[in-house]
């Protein structure tokens, strides 16, 4: 059950980012991974709400990700008193943490308004199931499987079969 929760927490959360980032086409918001990695999402989302804290087209045009991303993080703190809870260059990595991004983005969900349309949560599920993947799901579903195959060589060698497999 708090698994389920935590989907529809999630997908709740995505559809009021992809709702709230909708009119910036450098911006498309499918995880809660790889789509924050170059700030601009996080930029976005400041100036949907608040459009009067600073220009998006300096911002998106001009800097680096890591610029873009203590940008984000500043005006967040200065503006909406949500602290810097991460690092810009931890979130400019290919595969930023999961949990982290999911924390301050709820932090900015409590701090801006927060309307989420059915559209955008149809808009989510509608999604492909691969888009939403984290490298961590990736992972384990590839540990999952691998120890499938140990398990089932271990059966097979234990009961007198010659097993030869190749591993990728």
């Amino acid at each position: 059950m708090a698994g389920l929760q935590q989907t529809n927490s999630e997908m709740i959360l995505l559809s009021w980012v992809r709702q709230s980032t909708r009119n910036y086409p450098q911006v498309n918001v499918t995880n809660f991974t790889t789509s924050w990695s170059d700030g601009l999402a996080f930029n976005a989302l400041l100036h949907s709400h608040r459009p009067d804290l600073f220009d998006w087209n300096a911002v998106a045009s001009q800097q680096s990700p890591v610029q873009r991303l203590d940008h984000a993080f500043t005006i967040a703190r200065q503006h909406l008193g949500i602290e810097k809870l991460l690092d810009p260059e931890d979130v400019a990595t290919a595969y930023p943490d999961k949990k982290s991004i999911l924390m301050y983005v709820t932090s900015l969900f409590q701090a801006l308004p927060q309307q989420v349309t059915m559209e955008a949560i149809r808009e989510v599920e509608m999604l492909p199931r691969h888009t939403r993947i984290t490298r961590e799901e990736h992972v384990e579903v590839h540990e999952q499987h691998f120890s499938q195959e140990v398990s089932f060589i271990f059966l097979l060698s234990s009961c007198g079969s010659k097993v030869a497999v190749s591993l990728p």
